[in-house]
């Protein structure tokens, strides 16, 4: 019988999530939904300085947004310290791992003695059981111990990756890591072995920065006496200029993303083939990755991340919106500007009109505030288009547009090309001071679909103010 998948995402809440992080999730939930098995959410908060409840909010709402649903969770580490206390115990019972009582000071002149003598600095195990008795020392009663995991001496440890292939490390590299601290939290390579085991996980998916960390784990497995997970460190992501991505390179969290007007879709797409790829493909769904996705073709180098590729993604996923929910996510942004919606033309045709040219949803309402301001033009820019030879045929224009019997996009362009023929100016001549009249700018979508939306009393009445007072 075959163990159902289950893999698992497990963030530290120490800031937002990275789209680093947000890929690994991505990949992580796309295999598991492949299979038909679970995906499991886990915040490894032990980090008690720096984790915040703002960024588990942040964590989970960015997870939601994405579209990154999962199955079991969220755990937190911080709720399972009696769990991590018992499985330590267990291995200082089976000879496994040991107290140790040496102070950072002792630690410190360690070291600074190996780097003299020209050795990698290391703990030198002189807290285990059979050294210390040798050593004749003796637990002091002033201080707890930490915990630490008594690393095989000998021999190699090496596991199969399922990005990069076979990897080993001599265990003679290693030394005895703490597994838990003296105030009962876990360290990072036991906690998240202790939970990877309880909660089943069979595919643990992470960051190539995470390949030094999987040896120590491994030991902690067998010393479990518990099957491994299969392991696959996926490559990190490099900004455009080859360095590690940072806030240097602009945006690097999902809500900033986000905030700055990217669909979800187009991030998740961006993000999925950024290090793995189907063939060609540059465009796909969310149900396509989960049915494409393999760790054949997950790139064994860094990926490096490309701004304006995101931009063209996201681009064809506005276009490809319904304006409807174009409209909607518009219409808030309006708000911050001080612009009510519901003062000009109802927003969906006119998100309709001007998303083939956006590059966000930011651009989107900024090119919309075209339809709700007053379309006052500057003095200056009224003199230069109001002119001898543009008024006589605004007028006639305006006086056209009045006996309308239909107020559309037909009927519009045809009484513009009447004025043209009757009084032998070109479109240019005509449209561009009408832009400035109506609109109070010289560049604007299809001035008849821009008319059209503007409506028939609106259009008249910003000609009238200029026309009339002439």
């Amino acid at each position: 019988m075959t163990t159902p998948v289950r893999t698992r995402f497990a963030p530290s809440p120490t800031g937002f999530l990275h789209v680093g992080g947000a890929r690994t999730a991505l990949y992580s939930w796309a295999f598991a939904r492949q299979c038909k098995g679970s995906f499991v959410l886990r915040i490894e908060d032990t980090d008690l300085e720096r984790s915040t409840q703002e960024s588990v909010d942040a964590i989970l709402d960015s997870m939601k947004w994405l579209g990154l649903d999962w199955d079991e969770g969220p755990f937190y580490q911080m709720q399972r310290l009696a769990r991590y206390r018992e499985v330590a115990d267990a291995l200082i019972a089976s000879g496994h791992a040991y107290p140790c009582w040496a102070t950072k000071e002792e630690l410190d002149a360690m070291r600074e003695s190996q780097r003299a003598r020209g050795m990698k600095p290391r703990y030198d195990g002189r807290w285990r059981p059979e050294r210390a008795k040798a050593a004749g020392l003796v637990p002091p009663a002033d201080r707890a111990p930490v915990i630490r995991f008594r690393t095989p001496d000998d021999g190699d440890v090496g596991w199969d990756d399922l990005v990069k292939g076979p990897i080993s490390f001599p265990n003679a590299e290693l030394d005895d890591l703490v597994i838990l601290r003296v105030d009962g939290v876990p360290t990072y390579n036991f906690g998240v072995v202790v939970d990877d085991l309880d909660m089943d996980i069979t595919h643990v998916i992470r960051g190539d920065d995470h390949v030094n960390n999987t040896p120590r784990q491994i030991h902690i497995f067998n010393a479990m006496q518990r099957a491994l997970p299969r392991f696959g460190h996926v490559p990190m992501i490099l900004g455009p200029d080859g360095e590690r991505l940072s806030k240097r390179h602009g945006a690097v969290s999902v809500t900033q993303y986000r905030d700055d007007g990217v669909l979800p879709e187009a991030l998740d797409n961006y993000l999925a083939r950024l290090g793995w790829s189907h063939g060609n493909a540059e465009i796909f769904s969310m149900q396509q990755l989960v049915e494409w996705f393999n760790f054949e073709h997950v790139s064994r180098s860094a990926a490096q991340f490309d701004p304006e590729k995101l931009s063209w993604l996201n681009q064809h996923y506005i276009k490809a919106a319904t304006n409807e929910r174009l409209a909607a996510l518009v219409e808030p942004l309006l708000a911050k500007l001080g612009i009510e919606a519901g003062k000009g033309p109802a927003l969906a045709p006119v998100v309709a009109l001007l998303k083939d040219r956006a590059t966000t949803v930011n651009h989107l309402a900024e090119a919309a505030t075209l339809f709700y301001g007053d379309g006052m033009p500057e003095p200056e820019l009224l003199a230069q288009h109001l002119t001898e030879t543009s008024a006589p045929a605004l007028r006639m224009l305006k006086a056209r547009l009045t006996e309308l019997a239909a107020w559309d996009k037909a009927s519009l362009s045809a009484a513009m090309k009447a004025v043209l023929a009757s009084s032998g100016l070109k479109m240019p001549q005509l449209a561009m001071p009408l832009r400035v009249l109506v609109l109070g700018r010289v560049q604007t979508p299809s001035i008849d679909a821009v008319l059209e939306l503007l409506g028939r009393e609106t259009v008249l009445a910003r000609l009238s103010r200029h026309l009339d007072s002439d």
